[in-house]
């Protein structure tokens, strides 16, 4: 294996496009690869990822990040294709609540996805990229390969792993898999499982891009172009999930778009329906629409209790991992009530969890914003589990 900086995004390189990210990547040969859940073994293994501030003397100091859906490696630096700021530069960096002064942050792009870490869009041994080709992938087969990231890092033991939605599923994967790797964990606006109502807007982002007749059953890299009509009608739908209906209210109402006339059909009248195009537009510059369609089924799939006979508190048996548990009250993709379950879950267990449902009407997404209550109460956990494990206030 060998550590390098990435040449070229799988996305933009499969299409002949000559964007250069930057970050770094970790290869694993053909004969070390990624034994799948669903029993494929990904060979050669590719791992993309950043890291923020200073590993300390014996290693005890390492924070690993878990990016939702939609996410990738750049938590606290700017995108490399948008330019944008990193999705989660107020939770981490110099004086954040994940404090880099204080703690080595890991965040890499997991398996499936596509800003460096193996996909859809990257080539097979025979230079063609795999597409649909590309095996099943599960929230454990993203832990596994974060796993394998750690081990190359050198690194035992993480004092913390944290992450909000998909984010957080991995964080509770971790938890199960690894339960002697974790010290911290701190699962947001997550759940054990998905819902059916979760599968079906899923569903629905799907057949929206496998519509688009630029899917070509997912070999559009062949003809150098992608399913952006598609991929952008699944980024609005699900955009709608990430919001509230208070937030959306407050922000577009029944706004009218500031123009003279008023269009029936192909125009955006309401300013919410200018808001989701953009989004939507937006989302296919950086995204891969097969990479979307394996990260939405791994979701679908996750499923915490089913390899403990459906009991989710025996997935967290004699477990010594501390848990900070954080929902939204207006966040109905996860509700309160999902978040709840894991809490109950780890009291029958024995765990040792605190939780807090923030009051706010911003919906899932209220996890990506500056919310000071969110702030303090991630902040004032890892501070307090970092005292107890003895780590210096700088490393």
């Amino acid at each position: 294996m060998s550590q390098s900086t990435i040449s070229n995004d799988p996305l933009t390189a499969s299409l002949k496009e000559a964007r250069q990210p930057s970050g770094l990547v970790v290869r694993f040969g053909p004969d070390d690869g990624l034994d799948m859940a669903a029993g494929a073994k990904l060979a050669p293994l590719q791992i993309g990822y950043q890291t923020y501030g200073t590993l300390n003397s014996d290693k005890s100091n390492a924070v690993l990040v878990c990016h939702a859906l939609t996410g990738d490696q750049h938590v606290a630096t700017n995108n490399p294709i948008t330019g944008k700021p990193g999705w989660w530069e107020s939770m981490v960096g110099p004086g954040k609540p994940v404090d880099t002064n204080r703690f080595f942050v890991i965040c890499s792009n997991v398996v499936g996805g596509c800003m460096g870490s193996s996909g859809p869009a990257n080539e097979t041994s025979d230079g063609v990229p795999y597409g649909l080709g590309f095996p099943v992938v599960t929230i454990k087969d993203m832990v596994n390969a974060q796993a394998r990231l750690v081990d190359h890092l050198g690194i035992d033991r993480l004092f913390a792993v944290i992450g909000g939605s998909m984010g957080g599923m991995q964080v509770l994967q971790w938890a199960v898999s690894y339960p002697e790797r974790v010290y911290a964990a701190v699962p947001i606006a997550t759940a054990a499982r998905h819902t059916s109502q979760n599968i079906a807007f899923h569903e629905v982002g799907r057949q929206a891009v496998m519509a688009d007749p630029d899917w070509h059953g997912g070999d559009y890299y062949s003809f150098g172009i992608r399913p952006t009509k598609g991929l952008a009608v699944a980024r609005m739908a699900a955009h709608i999930t990430y919001l509230s209906e208070g937030a959306l209210h407050r922000k577009f109402g029944r706004n009218l778009q500031e123009r003279d006339d008023i269009t029936f059909g192909f125009e955006a009248d309401f300013q919410i329906e200018s808001y989701l195009r953009h989004q939507g537009m937006s989302f296919v510059d950086r995204f891969d629409a097969n990479s979307y369609l394996y990260m939405t089924r791994a979701m679908d799939y996750f499923d915490l209790a089913r390899e403990f006979g459906g009991k989710l508190a025996h997935a967290f048996d004699q477990t010594s991992t501390r848990f900070c548990c954080v929902s939204f009250s207006s966040d109905w993709l996860f509700p309160t009530s999902e978040n709840r379950a894991i809490v109950h879950a780890l009291n029958a267990a024995g765990a040792n969890v605190s939780f807090l449902e923030v009051d706010t009407d911003k919906g899932h997404d209220a996890f990506l914003l500056e919310i000071p209550e969110l702030f303090d109460t991630v902040g004032g956990f890892v501070r307090a589990a970092a005292d107890e494990l003895g780590l210096a206030e700088t490393a």
